[in-house]
């Protein structure tokens, strides 16, 4: 798809003009919303911190990602590299967020659960359209969309190592697995999108590929004190 052909546009993958990736399947994190609940369809990422939604809404128990949503709700230039004062920022709207969440999930099947024994009405979609193929499988009626900051997506990737001892196979498998019916079995049969077929209109949603992070320690010690219950004023 078009949003994949120009190799230099992802980040990681060219380097002094060489090729070192081919994608080949991915998933953004957006936003899953009750149909039946919300007020509108959710336009920003800051809606999870609306106090409307006190106590119904879900989010992802991760330190590396959670950070970076917190600097895409204020705006910071790059959520993967904050600095000091953008970290003490998001300390603070991480803490209003754990105190506007009902919890913090870490797998699909526990979002399917907590979304039928109560009552949710915004999810952040770790897992995209994973979980909401999972969640109407279940018979929720839900939304998908991609906040108006963008959304944080992984992106997977075949390399051929150069210790490789039978580069021609390899290179013949990565064919293989780009071809068109292999990509939408992938799709089909996982709810994950492959980048030869269109699995979503998304084709001019902002999606933020996953970058290195500034000091992946700190994230995890500060999330740590964070989800534990500790107020602003201590850090």
């Amino acid at each position: 798809m078009p949003r994949f052909q120009d190799y230099k546009a992802i980040p990681g993958l060219v380097r002094n003009g060489q090729i070192y990736a081919v994608p080949y399947t991915y998933s953004d994190m957006g936003l899953i919303y009750n149909r039946k609940k919300v007020k509108k369809i959710p336009q920003s990422i800051s809606e999870m911190w609306d106090p409307d939604y006190r106590g119904r809404v879900l989010a992802y128990n991760a330190s590396n990602h959670n950070f970076s949503i917190a600097g895409l709700a204020m705006g910071v230039k790059n959520p993967f590299a904050l600095n000091p004062g953008e970290f003490k920022m998001a300390v603070s709207q991480l803490i209003k967020l754990r105190r506007n969440v009902l919890t913090f999930y870490t797998t699909p099947e526990e979002v399917v659960k907590l979304y039928l024994e109560h009552d949710i009405v915004l999810i952040f979609g770790n897992y995209g359209m994973q979980q909401v193929q999972a969640l109407r499988a279940a018979g929720a009626d839900v939304g998908y969309v991609i906040p108006r900051e963008g959304a944080l997506s992984w992106l997977d990737c075949w390399v051929i190592t150069p210790g490789a001892k039978n580069k021609t196979l390899a290179e013949s498998w990565i064919d293989f697995m780009l071809e068109k019916t292999v990509s939408d079995t992938l799709t089909k049969r996982h709810g994950l999108a492959n980048t030869i077929t269109p699995f979503q209109d998304n084709s001019k949603d902002k999606i933020i590929w996953l970058e290195p992070l500034e000091n992946y320690a700190k994230r995890e010690a500060l999330w740590s004190r964070i989800i534990s219950g500790d107020d602003f004023e201590k850090f």
